[in-house]
Parts: C-alpha cells; structure tokens; sequence
C-alpha cells in the first residue's frame, strides 16, 4: 500500500480536528485537502468519497476510510508510534465509553450551543444566540459530571496516558472552553479540569488550531 496519507475535510470541523491530533500524537506526517461540505460544487467532489457528504475521510495510499472514530482506530492500529488505545480491559471500556459520550450527549451542546454560537457566531459577525447558550450550558453540566467521574478513576482522562479518549474530547473541550462559561463549568470538575489542563498544553492541540479566534 503507497504510505502517503491524506486528510480530506473542513478545517472548521471539530471532528476533522479530532483525526488531526491522533495523526500529529502517532507522529504521522499528512496531507490536508480542504473541502467545504457548504459549499454546492465541493460537497459533490465530498460525495465521492463518503456518501453522506461529511467530513473527514481519510486517504492512506488506495484505502480511503470515513467516520471518525473508525478513522481513528485504524490510524491508532496501522501505524507505529504511541498506542492509543490501552491494553487493559477497563481502560479500554473507558476510552470507548468516553468517546460515545462526547458525540452522544457532548457534541451539539458544547460545540453547536455554546461554541458557535457564543464564540464562533460573533467572530463572524453574526452575534450569539443567548437563549441557545443557556441551553446548551444546562445541557452541558450533565456531560461534565459524567466526564468527571470517570476522570475521578485515572484509567483514562489521566493526562498522561494518552488514548483516542483524550484526542476525541480534547478537540470538544478546546472550543468548548473558549467559551468564559464553558471554562468556569469545566474549572467546577476538579479531575476533569486537571486533566484539561495538561492536555490544553500538549502541541497536539497547542500547534493545530484552524479556528483563528
């Protein structure tokens, strides 16, 4: 198989961004081709290769491979390089559990609540929409607490042991914190917060953010 890997996505995708650290924590080197699934003309080239029209896909010579978790996994399998994925039993339940969570019940009121509409929305001169803020905070304290007592357990979230649970949730919690209520929520669970902490430290997220804001 030729080794040359491509990621094919939108660099405003939480989930593109999500493979972009597992890649960058296997010391994989990628190449990015930028598509805007908003876009009409590049949501057909998208279509070609994944056909719900969604972002990421990844290139890794004649395989290509959609739906982030599964790209995670293989790249984690594939490739030499720090093993995400923990050999104990419990951890790795863990790390599965964790990741169900954060697109479950994470995903839309932390990034499309809070995210885009208290940070992302006015930085495109939008303004926010308070009354979709307060929801999606309501929404988010239950994710938090879930989060936290798993954290509590040191199998994962530990910010040493890094697994694809930390590179999944640390792509939510980098916007999802940005936010000044989502940092104080997050500042109230105290082994979540300082998992938070070592991992917002890491190049993997320090060095790949496509935000600009």
């Amino acid at each position: 198989m030729d080794s040359s890997v491509t990621l094919v996505g939108f660099r405003h995708s939480v989930y593109q961004r999500v493979v972009r650290i597992v890649l960058h924590e296997k010391n994989i080197e990628f190449g990015v081709q930028e598509v805007d699934p908003f876009d009409p003309i590049e949501a057909e080239i998208l279509r070609d290769l994944h056909p719900f029209g969604r972002v990421p896909v990844l290139r890794h010579g004649t395989f290509t491979l959609y739906e982030t978790s599964a790209i995670t996994r293989y790249v984690d399998a594939a490739f030499d390089g720090p093993r995400l994925v923990p050999e104990e039993p419990c951890a790795a339940a863990q790390m599965a559990q964790v990741i169900a969570i954060t697109d479950a019940y994470g995903y839309w009121p932390m990034i499309r609540q809070v995210f885009a509409r208290r940070v992302f929305a006015p930085h495109e001169d939008k303004g926010s929409n308070e009354a979709e803020v307060a929801k999606g905070l309501d929404a988010s304290q239950a994710v938090l607490q879930a989060l936290e007592a798993i954290a509590s357990d040191k199998r994962v979230l530990n910010g040493d042991a890094i697994t694809l649970a930390d590179c999944h949730l640390g792509a939510i919690m980098d916007y999802f914190t940005r936010a000044p209520e989502g940092h104080t929520l997050t500042q109230s669970q105290l082994h979540l917060d300082s998992w938070w902490r070592k991992m917002r430290a890491r190049p993997s997220i320090t060095g790949l953010d496509p935000q600009g804001c």
